[in-house]
């Protein structure tokens, strides 16, 4: 099974974007999938504020754990996690329209009618998947540079 399968599979299952994403790269991470479903719990609808696409958080945690400064000295893990950092999130922006969870649904997942109307379009069943899909190719497309 592909990353991106494995990850629409999570989402599938009404698991968090952020959950998905991370989920379906744990054994490349070194982490359970237990460890990186409890880690990308908080992340979803963009931490629930609309922030930041969960699916984005989910892969930057994604980089971090693969490239990610590992201790105060290691500056260079410091240039690479910052570098892939920003790869990740402007080429999901080229790729979407925008990172923020609330510009890609066109309302506001802070209030109730929000909710409901990612509902009752069915953006959490029909849109969401496809920003967990395209931050997998966007994430996929980094680890292939970064080998």
């Amino acid at each position: 099974m592909t990353h991106k399968e494995k990850a629409e599979n999570y989402f599938s299952q009404k698991l968090h974007c952020s959950q998905s994403v991370l989920a379906a790269f744990a054994d490349e991470c070194g982490i359970t999938e237990e460890d990186a479903l409890r880690l990308g719990s908080c992340f979803g609808s963009g931490m629930r504020k609309g922030e930041v696409c969960g699916a984005v958080t989910g892969a930057l945690m994604v980089l971090g754990l693969l490239y990610g400064q590992k201790s105060a000295a290691d500056t260079e893990g410091r240039l690479v996690s910052n570098k892939v950092n920003d790869l990740m999130m402007d080429r999901f922006k080229e790729k979407c329209g925008s990172y923020i969870c609330n510009d890609l649904l066109g309302c506001d997942v802070r209030t109730e009618e929000g909710v409901q109307y990612c509902r009752d379009n069915k953006l959490f069943t029909e849109f969401c998947p496809k920003m967990v899909a395209a931050a997998v190719e966007v994430l996929e497309g980094i680890i292939l540079e970064e080998k």
